[in-house]
């Protein structure tokens, strides 16, 4: 008798592991589609921000301010100012790093591991994220949402993000990373879906700086 009744608690713990892991499946997949229905409205996005670093112990480490310009499909620009002075294009094909101090350009296929960085979202493609992705979703009154993306490859270029979004215009980013530092963006002067010209997508940087490319 005592076999038997183990025996069914065995099977019952069972179907409901089976039940649960489908149920946090089907959120996760619920959770990715709202996400791309936010993300795939962004035709551009244009924005100011604010970076500040925390290390493990929750002290800041770095703060650079800057801003970025996204427009679908896979252009990008990203630009920070001194002391950190960087310049990040995309142009769908590759990405170029510009590091004035350095005098030098690091030049990347767009790969699929570049291709995971955050803020790629807003020009990239954003089909499927629940093939990347385990993702999560809360509701912070009537006009915020949270979306939580835990990477499902241990390659990836951060351990969990969060996008918040007010209206449903996204407010910040928070990325953590595997020495578990977090990263927060805060955007302001946010522009949505207004006309960019592809020439804002050119990397210009003086003759004469050193340019390596992926392989070289």
């Amino acid at each position: 008798m005592i076999r038997m009744f183990s025996g069914i608690l065995l099977m019952l713990a069972a179907t409901w592991s089976g039940l649960s892991q489908a149920e946090s499946v089907q959120a996760s997949r619920g959770a990715a589609e709202q996400l791309t229905s936010i993300l795939k409205g962004y035709e551009t996005y244009q924005a100011d921000f604010i970076q500040i670093v925390v290390n493990e112990n929750g002290s800041q480490v770095q703060e650079t301010r800057g801003s970025l310009k996204a427009k679908r499909p896979g252009l990008f620009y990203w630009e920070t100012g001194a002391p950190l002075s960087q310049f990040i294009v995309s142009d769908g094909d590759k990405v170029e790093v510009y590091d004035p101090d350095l005098e030098q350009v690091t030049v990347h296929s767009l790969d699929e591991r570049v291709q995971t960085t955050p803020a790629l979202l807003l020009s990239g493609e954003v089909e499927n994220l629940d093939e990347s992705y385990e993702v999560s979703v809360r509701d912070l009154g009537e006009s915020t949402r949270e979306f939580t993306l835990v990477p499902r490859s241990q390659d990836s270029l951060f351990t969990s993000l969060r996008l918040s979004f007010y209206d449903g215009e996204l407010q910040e980013m928070r990325m953590r990373d595997s020495l578990s530092q977090m990263s927060i963006l805060s955007f302001d002067h946010i522009e949505l879906n207004q006309a960019l010209d592809s020439s804002v997508f050119r990397l210009d940087y003086p003759e004469g700086v050193d340019v390596i490319r992926d392989g070289a």
